[in-house]
């Protein structure tokens, strides 16, 4: 049975449940490696001191601290501190980032010695690699580090680019009144580049499941990443792009150049990078998955009362190569985030036609437009290349096939676009854990 989505023992309960289902397959004794993702930002805090036993309950990716603490004033200070030191327009700047989270732990209560921070997919790597706690054992013993990834460290301050935790985080943490954070552990000890090794499964964890105890565990990752992973595998090419068409539409597209505006909530993850330069050596060189997501998307179909075998049935009878003079912006209501961000922007479904086969055009066509204007304005904030070269389809609007012709021709450019033949996140993460061995 499924736990709350916000409880850590849920966590580990399921993915004990999984594992313990597989043990009878007998293939988790191949097991070479493991990774787990996690949603973004989605964080507790634990005691390091005490086997990792949880002191502040899950916050998770939705949870905003302008807007869900029942103390306002700590609310208020967490958004001060977050505008005084973070810098403009930095992701970590968002007040449902694990940054904001953590400064507001500390205002609600100051945080003890031996609390840490630790992402949901950390949380599950610690879970593989720990023993259970040993009663009336010393700290040695007891004791637990927290390592993360790049992925999930972004929101929380770390410097991608330069891999390190900035002056600004140190000195942002110090002005909440968090002495000595990085030597306290507050963040993180240990950030590694998602796929790279930072442990092996515990001897009790191993037995339990029959995995090899020499069974790496590996750098994680976020939910959204895993699935880009999956869609186009863990070592993609510069220019591979993925266009999730879920209710809302989400780009994601690998490239050369670090892209951020905070402001249209654009960001760059760095991709990690698997095997040698020509030297032998391993490869140095940054590539970026930088992405964005707009307010459009499919939940405008269910908005507009098109019914699953209506969309089935009238987009037969679409040309994909020809276009509609419907003009739409099909938002579901007002405000839009990217590729333009305008909290006024009002939805454009006028004029609507009596043929719902041609309104349907026209939404289609509109929402094939947003896509590629995201593309278009990723390029113009400096992504390389300006436009992808292959865009990978995820979400359930990529199995119109009818659409899928229509976006690529909307976004021209010789671009070729279609189904991704795996989008889930688990995939994914298998995908990552794979990487760094074959």
């Amino acid at each position: 049975e499924c736990g709350p989505y916000d409880d850590a023992k849920s966590w580990i309960s399921a993915v004990d449940t999984l594992l313990q289902r597989a043990v009878p397959t007998g293939y988790l004794s191949t097991v070479v490696s493991m990774c787990a993702s996690g949603t973004s930002a989605s964080c507790l805090m634990i005691d390091t001191n005490n086997a990792g036993k949880v002191t502040r309950k899950p916050r998770m990716y939705d949870f905003d601290v302008a807007t869900r603490l029942d103390n306002k004033a700590v609310a208020v200070a967490t958004m001060d501190l977050l505008d005084k030191h973070a810098p403009p327009r930095h992701t970590a700047r968002a007040t449902t980032g694990s940054l904001a989270k953590l400064i507001a732990w500390n205002e609600e209560s100051p945080l003890k010695r031996g609390e840490a921070l630790c992402h949901q997919a950390d949380y599950v790597a610690l879970h593989l690699m720990s023993e259970g706690k040993k009663c009336g054992a010393g700290g040695e013993v007891n004791g637990r580090a927290v390592s993360s990834d790049w992925h999930n460290c972004l929101k929380l301050g770390y410097d991608v680019r330069n891999l390190c935790w900035p002056d600004w985080l140190v000195t942002c943490l110090e002005d909440s009144g968090i002495d000595d954070p990085l030597t306290r552990g507050i963040v993180p000890r240990t950030v590694a580049s998602p796929g790279e090794p930072v442990g092996t499964v515990s001897k009790s964890i191993a037995d339990r499941f029959v995995i090899p105890r020499d069974a790496v565990v590996v750098g994680g990752t976020t939910d959204s990443n895993a699935a880009f992973f999956a869609a186009a595998g863990a070592k993609a090419e510069v220019g591979t792009a993925v266009t999730s068409l879920g209710s809302t539409l989400a780009i994601k597209s690998l490239s050369e150049t670090y892209v951020e505006d905070a402001n249209r909530g654009v960001y760059s993850h760095r991709f990690p990078i698997f095997g040698m330069d020509s030297d032998g050596t391993e490869s140095s060189e940054a590539v970026w998955l930088v992405g964005g997501a707009s307010n459009v998307g499919c939940a405008v179909l269910r908005q507009q009362d098109f019914s699953t075998d209506e969309l089935v049935t009238l987009s037969q009878d679409i040309d994909p190569m020809t276009e509609s003079q419907l003009k739409y912006y099909p938002l579901t209501k007002r405000g839009e985030r990217f590729p333009t961000a305008d909290s006024e922007m009002e939805p454009i479904l006028e004029p609507k036609p009596d043929s719902r086969r041609e309104y349907l055009h026209g939404i289609l066509q509109g929402i094939s437009d947003v896509e590629r204007d995201g593309f278009v304005a990723l390029g113009e904030l400096g992504a390389s290349p300006k436009m992808p070269k292959l865009v990978l389809s995820c979400g359930g609007g990529a199995n119109n096939d009818m659409w899928t012709k229509m976006r690529q021709r909307r976004i021209g450019n010789g671009v070729v676009v279609r189904k991704a033949a795996n989008t889930e996140a688990s995939f994914g993460a298998a995908l990552l854990a794979a990487a760094t061995f074959s």
